[in-house]
């Protein structure tokens, strides 16, 4: 069974009481929840992760093109919060990784303060899911089961 990396980024770990307004009310692990139940629907296994820290997320994708490498990884989940729309590292990260990823934003941010229409990530993912509230990481996760499949 093949894994995939749900990458949560800064601030992401405040969900529930963040701006629920924009948001939602529920909690990181409530995301954890229904990333399990994506996946366990979709014959895939899930590793979910949230750091505040830019360094500790380049380390996950760069384990996790080495694992998509192997055969071992379907792809990468990654909401990179506010580090979409600033972190040059993250991008290289994605790109010398090799890794498949979605790119995942709870709100849809083409509706939010100018400076999150840019994001440094979107060139690199393989898709770009915006908008639907947490349920995106279940269609998220049912994209990446797609690409997976042969043929």
């Amino acid at each position: 069974m093949k894994t995939v990396l749900v990458l949560n980024g800064p601030n992401l770990n405040l969900l529930g009481t963040r701006e629920p307004a924009v948001y939602g009310a529920q909690t990181l692990a409530d995301v954890e929840a229904l990333c399990l139940t994506a996946c366990a629907t979709h014959g895939l296994v899930l590793d979910f992760r949230q750091s505040n820290h830019e360094g500790v997320l380049i380390d996950a994708i760069q384990e996790a093109g080495r694992a998509q490498a192997a055969g071992t990884l379907a792809g990468v989940v990654l909401n990179a919060g506010a580090y979409t729309h600033t972190s040059v590292a993250i991008m290289d990260a994605i790109k010398g990784a090799g890794v498949t990823l979605i790119e995942l934003h709870i709100s849809n941010v083409h509706a939010r303060e100018a400076f999150r229409h840019h994001s440094y990530i979107s060139p690199v993912a393989k898709a770009v899911m915006a908008g639907f509230g947490i349920k995106g990481y279940a269609l998220a996760i049912a994209g990446l089961a797609e690409l997976t499949q042969p043929g």
